[in-house]
C-alpha cells in the first residue's frame, strides 16, 4: 500500500469516527443535566418520571445517531438545525450574559458534530463507498 494511499485511509477513519464518537460524549453531557432530579427530594416513581422526562432529548440523540451511523446526512442536517434552533430559543428570552455561555455549551458543538456529518457525507458520495464496508480489511 503507498504512503498516501495508508494517509488518506487514516484520514477517512478520522472522519469516520469522530463525528459518532463526539455525538456520544455530546450525548453523555446532556444527560449530566438530568441529574439534578436526585436533588429534588421525590419519592422513587417521581424520580423515575423526572428522569425518564429529562433524559427524552439524550433518547431522541440516541436514535438520531444509530441512524446516522450509516446515513450521514441525517446526523448533519439534525445537529445543524437543533444548534439553530437552540440559539433561536435562547435568543427569545430576554437576553442575560450567562444566556451567551449557555448557548455555546449547547450550540457549538451541535454545529460542528452537524458539519462533521455532513463533510463525511459529501466525502462518502463524492467516492461513492458505502459506509459500513469502508474500514472492513478484506481476507486474501
Amino acid at each position: 500500500m503507498k504512503r498516501t494511499d495508508r494517509a488518506e485511509q487514516k484520514r477517512n477513519r478520522f472522519l469516520f469516527w469522530t463525528p459518532r464518537i463526539l455525538t456520544i460524549l455530546f450525548i453523555a453531557f446532556l444527560s449530566m443535566f438530568s441529574l439534578d432530579v436526585f436533588m429534588e427530594g421525590y419519592g422513587f416513581p417521581n424520580v423515575l418520571l423526572a428522569l425518564f422526562m429529562h433524559l427524552i432529548p439524550s433518547f431522541i440523540l440516541i436514535i438520531v445517531l444509530i441512524i446516522s451511523w450509516k446515513h450521514e446526512w441525517v446526523g448533519g442536517v439534525v445537529f445543524l438545525l437543533a444548534g439553530t434552533g437552540y440559539i433561536i430559543r435562547i435568543m427569545a428570552n430576554p437576553f442575560e450574559w450567562y444566556l451567551l455561555s449557555w448557548s455555546f455549551q449547547i450550540a457549538v458543538p451541535a454545529f460542528l458534530i452537524g458539519a462533521l456529518f455532513v463533510w463525511e457525507w459529501l466525502k462518502r458520495r463524492k467516492h461513492a463507498s458505502p459506509a459500513p464496508d469502508r474500514f472492513i480489511k478484506q481476507a486474501n
